[in-house]
């Protein structure tokens, strides 16, 4: 089965790629996921060894921060079953789980945040989804023209142009 390609966002605040990367074995669960798309992505698409762009929300500037690596298969989101955690959800449950979470590992950190405006200024990443209008989902789909053309545009933002 082909790898898969992924944006990841999440508030710097709350997590940050540099939180990944200091991380004790620079790996963390993703979960805490509360939107049915997404959880559909985690659950039904997402595996071990997918690429995930890193893509810090609700920052000055929004954008992209680095790379991760999907390093688990899909499993239940303990969250949803601790009754003192945030994200606990009375309905699901351990034999049949409502929602879904993945380990991912830091690859890379960029230099700066590839910001979000750059992004959009880009002809070549014309349809990727952080980029259309009203797009919210904390897990998307990202093509590997996408995936790479993102990965080129850091490397240039790293040496100053």
């Amino acid at each position: 089965m082909a790898r898969a390609y992924w944006l990841l966002k999440s508030e710097p605040e709350t997590f940050s790629i540099r939180d990944l990367e200091t991380a004790g074995n620079q790996t963390t669960d993703w979960g805490g996921v509360r939107n049915y798309q997404a959880r559909n992505y985690i659950r039904d698409q997402m595996k071990s060894g997918d690429l995930v762009l890193f893509y810090h929300s609700n920052a000055e500037p929004s954008g992209v921060a680095g790379v991760a690596k999907v390093s688990s298969a899909p499993y239940a989101d303990s969250t949803a079953l601790d009754a003192q955690d945030p994200y606990f959800d009375p309905k699901s449950r351990a034999e049949n789980p409502t929602w879904y979470a993945v380990d991912i590992q830091w690859v890379q950190t960029f230099s700066s945040v590839l910001p979000l405006e750059r992004l959009k200024a880009d002809a070549e990443l014309a349809g990727m989804e952080v980029l259309r209008k009203g797009s919210r989902l904390s897990v998307q789909s990202v093509s590997k023209p996408h995936f790479e053309r993102v990965l080129k545009l850091a490397k240039v933002l790293a040496r100053g142009s």
